[in-house]
Formats: structure tokens, C-alpha cells, sequence
């Protein structure tokens, strides 16, 4: 992780969000941690980001992860019985 003074970024974004693509850059204010500049590389990425801190997304891990917990989950195995199931039974 690199750190970069407020004033060289004003200065250089261009070229630091370039680096950001390969590591956060930590931003300072008055020698103090102030931000992070983070870059993405690909559109992926940015899809990456956003889910991982979309706090709805989120929820519905921990309600998962609950649920599995209590044994309140269905296998994948499970799912397909069940559809291999109701495709036998339709006559397809």
C-alpha cells in the first residue's frame, strides 16, 4: 500500500488512479490518514466492489449463513433431484 500526500494528488490523479488499478493508495491530510484511492482494473472489478459492500447483498449473506447455521438450507444436489423430479413428472 503506498501513501500520497493530499497536494501530490490534487496534482498527479491521473496518474495515481493508474497505480490505484494495482494497489490502494492511502491519502494524507496534515501527515494523517485521510482516504483511500482505489482503482479498478476492469468493469468487473468495479461490479466486484459494489456488491461486496452493498449492505442489502450483505443482509442476505447473513440470512444464509443463519439459516445454514439452523439447518434451515437446501443442497444444490437437493435443488437438482427436485427439478430432475418435476421434468420427469411433466413428461419432459
Amino acid at each position: 500500500m503506498k501513501t500520497v500526500a493530499l497536494h501530490r494528488v490534487k496534482d498527479d490523479l491521473s496518474r495515481l488512479l493508474r497505480q490505484a488499478e494495482k494497489e490502494e493508495i492511502v491519502i494524507t491530510r496534515h501527515g494523517k490518514a485521510a482516504g483511500v484511492l482505489r482503482g479498478f482494473a476492469s468493469e468487473d472489478d468495479w461490479f466486484d466492489y459494489r456488491l461486496e459492500n452493498d449492505p442489502r447483498f450483505l443482509d442476505r449473506v447473513a440470512r444464509a449463513r443463519t439459516q445454514l447455521r439452523e439447518g434451515r438450507s437446501t443442497s444444490l444436489e437437493a435443488l437438482r433431484e427436485k427439478a430432475e423430479q418435476e421434468v420427469r413428472e411433466s413428461g419432459g
